[in-house]
């Protein structure tokens, strides 16, 4: 939510993909970072729909899924629709239906009547300068693609990495999500460090082991 595939934790991963011989795909979602469109006018559906003609269009084969904040609701959405594609997933710090469980509740009543009255909410980021634009939409939008209320089955292993100091997405979060998705195997691994973007040398290093376990899976 907001970010780009520049980031840290995408070009790291791209760069053991290259040392390594693997075959890797990142992308931007409309309304972030090279990709065009108006980041205020996207919502959930919007991109989640970005992420399935990318993998349509540019992949071939088994994948393996790795989603981070936003990216893990994505990801979830994906493993539905081309469940028959799965070789794993990996989900970092999973902001899951984080429109409804995580960032709605967070508001104050002033903030909530803002958004219902004038359709959007300018907060600042707590990251840098810039602010986030929540919209009403994205929560109307969010409510229609939430995880939650239904069984997710995964036929592939999945591992979820979370930092127990991530205020964005709580630990506690993570396990639910962990105990929500029914799949032959669930493993979360907790970082006492870690904050929400797990982008410090051991918190990569880490996500790296994991991906390489999957990659030696499917590769038998």
């Amino acid at each position: 939510f907001a970010s780009d595939m520049a980031g840290t934790k995408a070009s790291y991963l791209h760069d053991w993909c290259v040392d390594n011989g693997q075959a890797f795909l990142r992308f931007d979602y409309s309304g972030h970072g090279q990709s065009g469109g108006v980041f205020e006018e996207g919502a959930i559906s919007d991109w989640a729909d970005d992420a399935l003609a990318v993998i349509d269009q540019l992949t071939q084969g088994e994948l393996i899924l790795i989603g981070s904040s936003m990216g893990g609701w994505i990801s979830c959405l994906l493993a539905k629709q081309r469940t028959e594609r799965l070789a794993g997933i990996v989900l970092i710090a999973p902001a899951v239906d984080f429109t409804k469980e995580l960032m709605w509740p967070s508001f104050s009543a002033a903030d909530q009547a803002t958004i219902l009255r004038d359709g959007k909410l300018v907060v600042p980021s707590d990251f840098d300068d810039s602010a986030f634009i929540y919209t009403r939409r994205l929560f109307d939008d969010g409510v229609q693609n939430l995880v939650f209320p239904e069984a997710l089955k995964i036929p592939v292993p999945v591992h979820i990495l979370q930092g127990m100091q991530d205020e964005p997405v709580p630990w506690q979060h993570a396990m639910r999500v962990a105990a929500h998705i029914e799949a032959p195997e669930v493993t979360i691994t907790l970082s006492k460090q870690g904050d929400h973007r797990l982008s410090r040398g051991p918190d990569l290093e880490r996500l790296v082991q994991v991906l390489a376990g999957m990659v030696d899976l499917v590769s038998g």
